[in-house]
């Protein structure tokens, strides 16, 4: 109970929202600034660039209205930096709201933008990128410059995805953030519910809760089945190593262990993103801002 007496009630999909200013260098000195600003149909990212470097970035929620909230999360990515747009050179948009980004110059595809951002971020050995946005997967295959040579994607459902997640925190009650470590508590792997469907899914889980199931063996067999579906997109592009994840889902240890269990294969460490701005979960936007630079300089040679 809250202080005035009224029931709180915890929000265990709410995600933790953040922003960081990554370099201590004045973006003054820089030859080119610009940015990327990715709008999914869950988050919204923005990433600053000076130059070929991160310089800050920031992840929010997206609202019901999507210039709205491109107008937030680039804000917030400005925000104590002494940036305006008007300093910014050249800015792309991307991701499920991309035409819906008011200070773009262009917009380029979250497809393009995430295998360009995991170049980025991995390096040139990167050949199998997994994405996990909000609302969709995909399996992306690029060449040793982040050009996507093939892709697949799911259907259009929450099922096996970030906002499938949410909906098994809230009915577990397990904040999203402990989920991965929950589902792993396991002493021997369930069989997966269904991953076709998030209402299916979510319907199974009650009934396994009736039937007894801790709430960390649903998770798992829910975390399994969503495994199994990103590891069949895997299979239809041809995964090969090098293999990264990006999206929400790349910090969700119990998918990307059983992933990697199914397909045999490791995927590269994640990076230290607090410190260097790595963040497999903006890869979309700074694959979006190294397009705006290089958009930039092709408009200025013309």
């Amino acid at each position: 109970m809250s202080e005035d007496g009224s029931k709180e009630t915890t929000e265990y999909w709410r995600w933790c929202e953040y922003r960081k200013t990554v370099s201590n260098h004045n973006w003054k000195d820089s030859n080119i600034v610009t940015a990327g600003v990715d709008v999914g149909s869950v988050s919204s990212k923005a990433v600053i660039m000076t130059d070929d470097e991160i310089y800050s970035y920031s992840i929010m929620r997206t609202g019901s209205n999507s210039p709205d909230s491109a107008i937030k999360v680039m804000n917030w990515a400005m925000e104590e930096t002494g940036l305006t747009l008007n300093d910014i050179k050249y800015v792309v948009g991307t991701g499920y709201g991309r035409i819906n980004v008011p200070m773009a110059n262009k917009t380029v595809t979250e497809i393009a933008c995430h295998a360009r951002g995991a170049n980025y971020i991995w390096g040139p050995t990167v050949r199998t990128i997994l994405d996990v946005g909000g609302q969709d997967i995909k399996a992306i295959r690029c060449d040793e410059k982040g050009r996507v040579t093939s892709f697949f994607m799911n259907d259009k459902c929450a099922a096996g995805t970030g906002r499938g997640m949410e909906v098994f925190a809230d009915l577990l009650k397990i904040p999203i953030e402990e989920i991965g470590e929950a589902s792993l508590k396991v002493d021997m792997e369930p069989d997966p519910v269904s991953c076709t469907c998030v209402v299916f899914a979510k319907t199974e889980a009650v009934g396994l809760l009736r039937k007894g199931w801790p709430k960390e063996k649903v998770l798992a067999a829910y975390t399994r089945a969503m495994a199994v579906r990103m590891s069949k997109l895997l299979e239809k592009v041809g995964c090969e190593k090098d293999f990264v994840v990006t999206g929400g889902q790349s910090k969700n240890i119990g998918i990307v262990t059983r992933i990697e269990n199914i397909i045999g294969l490791k995927r590269l460490p994640m990076p230290n993103y607090g410190e260097n701005g790595l963040d497999p979960m903006v890869a979309g936007a700074i694959g979006a801002a190294l397009y705006a630079k290089a958009l930039y300089e092709k408009s200025q040679v013309a």
